[in-house]
């Protein structure tokens, strides 16, 4: 879940402070071929899924840009040259425990009543947890406190000795527990209410980490939800579950694939170890432009951009020790990650002529960290950004210096 430099190694040491169980070794299929990458499917679905980082994948993004728009047109019941409504775009970044931040800030964003429908929602790591509530609209946003108001570390793990972790297994920590929680949070009705969205021609997509090939994977969550596959709902709630897992810390997720007809299987983990948060590919805004350029009338957008993190530096006396200087560059690695994430969007939005909206937790929450996944520390944090969104948050227009 990209979690908050604060906690990573309080994180690491619950994990570690487990029993030894079980002393067998994770095993693994057959990786998918570095030149098959992008031929490798799940469900057998053209759109489940996209390589951004091929121009193929490119392609197949941008027709699902192109498709949704004719769904809404259709939606909407509009002539083929009426102009669509115009586009509110939705980006959640991770950092683990302080999801609550935007959680809150979309539930007061609620209260204040002017909380827009968004076209796009992304989510990456614990933004993933929340963006399918935030696509769905306020109708789920009861569910979406939950979710960081009310789940304790039992609810996202079971702790494994080190040693047992370092021999026997694939993570620090058994990530069951988050599974079952996403399950029962992704039940039939949320994922047909995404469904439903995608139908009106809206997106949602969520990033994981392919680690096998090292490269980012969107994942198009709404046409899985709409697809009507039988496997469909464990799909998104594995989706989800990989990219909310720490490399390390928490197991990978294993994917079963099918390329050229054989059996594969590809390993991903957070979506954060490739971005903390994302958009939209630079290349499809240059599509934007040359549609503009061409006469093409193109929609007002508007881009929010929750981090869910400070963006100043967070000083801290470092021991002069390899764990405490090893996960202070952790950390600190993390952190210029986001902001360089947030000025990436920035440059991009105004390139293309784009609103741009940053809201991050500011340097007035003072409130430290005192384990991972504290209920009162998350409630805290939860009940700032709320208060923030139901006043009127005083979004950014570009990245803080």
């Amino acid at each position: 879940m990209a979690i908050a430099s604060a906690s990573r190694r309080s994180l690491f040491a619950l994990a570690a402070a487990g029993g030894l169980a079980g002393c067998s070794a994770p095993i693994r299929g057959p990786a998918v071929p570095r030149e098959r990458t992008g031929a490798a499917t799940v469900l057998g679905m053209p759109n489940e899924r996209f390589f951004i980082m091929s121009r193929a994948g490119l392609d197949a993004l941008d027709a699902e840009f192109v498709a949704a728009g004719e769904r809404m047109r259709r939606h909407l019941a509009l002539a083929a040259r009426a102009p669509l409504p115009p586009i509110n775009l939705l980006s959640i970044s991770g950092g683990g425990e302080n999801g609550a931040f935007g959680a809150g800030l979309l539930c007061g964003w609620t209260e204040r009543g002017d909380r827009p429908v968004f076209n796009l929602v992304t989510g990456v790591s614990t933004g993933a947890l929340s963006a399918p509530f935030a696509f769905v609209g306020p109708s789920y946003d009861a569910q979406l406190r939950a979710v960081y108001t009310q789940l304790s570390p039992d609810d996202i793990l079971e702790s494994r000795s080190l040693l047992h972790a370092a021999l026997f297994a694939d993570g620090l920590a058994d990530t069951s527990p988050l599974f079952r929680t996403i399950s029962r949070m992704l039940d039939d009705a949320l994922i047909a209410e995404i469904a439903r969205g995608h139908r009106e021609g809206r997106l949602l997509l969520v990033g994981t980490t392919n680690l096998d090939a090292q490269v980012p994977v969107i994942w198009n969550i709404g046409a899985i939800a709409a697809s009507g596959h039988p496997d469909a709902a464990n799909l998104i709630r594995r989706v989800l579950l990989a990219s909310a897992s720490i490399p390390g810390a928490f197991p990978p997720v294993m994917f079963d694939v099918t390329v050229d007809g054989e059996a594969r299987q590809e390993m991903h983990v957070d979506g954060g170890a490739f971005a903390q948060a994302f958009l939209y590919p630079a290349a499809l805004g240059e599509r934007r432009q040359q549609r503009v350029r061409s006469g093409v009338a193109a929609r007002d957008v508007e881009a929010y951009i929750i981090r869910n993190a400070r963006l100043d530096p967070d000083w801290a006396m470092v021991e002069r020790r390899t764990l405490g200087i090893a996960g202070r560059a952790i950390s600190t690695m993390i952190a210029t990650s986001g902001y360089n994430d947030v000025l990436r969007m920035w440059a991009n939005t105004q390139r293309d002529g784009i609103g741009y909206n940053l809201a991050f937790i500011g340097s007035d929450f003072t409130q430290e960290l005192p384990s991972p996944f504290d209920q009162a520390y998350m409630r805290a944090l939860f009940d700032y950004g709320f208060a923030q969104g139901r006043r009127g948050y005083d979004w950014a227009h570009r990245p803080p210096i």
